[in-house]
């Protein structure tokens, strides 16, 4: 018999839509009245948040792998239910922490619970069962959608209301869901670990485009209310020229800055010499952050950051 944690969060898979079609989240989450006879898999269900994923903060991600840490370990596998907006930071957040070497499984709805259609239940079923497959030990944090396997280093929302929505880019899924087992096509990375006890600090996302100048947002951000900075880059990782020496200057006033490409796929790389070019954003201290979107970018630095990490060690873990 193989026990299994239920976390549910709240989000579309535990709202219900009204007469007149506007979603909203229930006093009480009508997945916590979901019955689940499946043979021999025992679940252990705790209602643990109930709030729309634009709700939820960092320290909400911290107060959920603080109760995964606290009692992960009497399970087999976890499966935590979450707003899809943003399930995957969640998931990322989770990945990068010190959790119980088991299954961790995120899944969630496009769909409110009593629209036709409605995805959840199934969503919910399958990540039951991957988290109760022994093939899923050792693969990091996963987000289990539509029959599909992501790693939560990953995967991306990419539709605003298709039930396919969460895919990979670049690297694709690490496995499906089968009618019968569960395949995996690829193994998870070895990741650094952090046990963080507190989260805190702000660390803005800036887009760039085109006529970014010495007018646009970053001449105003003020760095003594900033801990870090995250820029959305143009291509491989440029900015227009203008808006570079604002990037010189918080960095001078020692805040890292990281960047990604705003591309849905590739790697942000150090390629260009001319003025904003990402060859010269690196010269002055821009940490390249391969392979993350932005959001992702930033819980990264926010977490290195909340974990004493600074100068070498901190560009290191960044760009690693």
């Amino acid at each position: 018999m193989k026990e299994i944690l239920v976390l549910h969060t709240g989000g579309t898979i535990s709202m219900q839509a009204d007469a007149n079609g506007k979603v909203a989240p229930n006093q009480v989450n009508p997945m916590t009245q979901v019955g689940l006879d499946i043979d021999n898999i025992n679940l252990t269900v705790i209602d643990f948040l109930n709030l729309p994923s634009p709700h939820i903060i960092p320290k909400h991600m911290l107060a959920l792998y603080h109760k995964i840490k606290e009692i992960g370990d009497n399970y087999d596998g976890i499966v935590i239910t979450h707003g899809t907006d943003t399930l995957e930071e969640t998931a990322y957040f989770l990945d990068t922490m010190e959790v119980p070497d088991i299954p961790i499984v995120v899944t969630g709805a496009m769909r409110s619970s009593n629209e036709i259609g409605s995805d959840g239940i199934y969503n919910y079923l399958t990540a039951i069962k991957v988290a109760s497959h022994d093939k899923s030990k050792g693969k990091g944090v996963l987000v289990v959608m539509n029959d599909e396997i992501h790693a939560a280093k990953y995967v991306t929302k990419t539709h605003t209301t298709n039930v396919s929505t969460f895919q990979t880019p670049t690297h694709g899924p690490l496995g499906v869901i089968m009618k019968n087992d569960i395949l995996f096509f690829k193994t998870a990375e070895p990741r650094v670990r952090f046990d963080l006890q507190t989260v805190s600090g702000t660390v803005p996302i800036i887009k760039a485009y085109a006529g970014m100048g010495d007018g646009s947002i970053l001449s105003l951000l003020n760095p003594d209310s900033i801990q870090g900075l995250v820029i959305e880059a143009l291509g491989a990782g440029n900015i227009p020229p203008l808006a570079a020496p604002e990037v010189q200057r918080l960095i001078a006033l020692g805040i890292p800055v990281a960047l990604v490409s705003r591309c849905f796929n590739g790697i942000a790389e150090p390629v260009y010499a001319y003025q904003g070019g990402g060859a010269m954003l690196r010269d002055v201290g821009v940490m390249f952050v391969k392979e993350l979107n932005a959001p992702k970018a930033r819980l990264k630095l926010l977490i290195a950051l909340n974990a004493g990490l600074n100068g070498q060690d901190l560009k290191d873990y960044i760009e690693g």
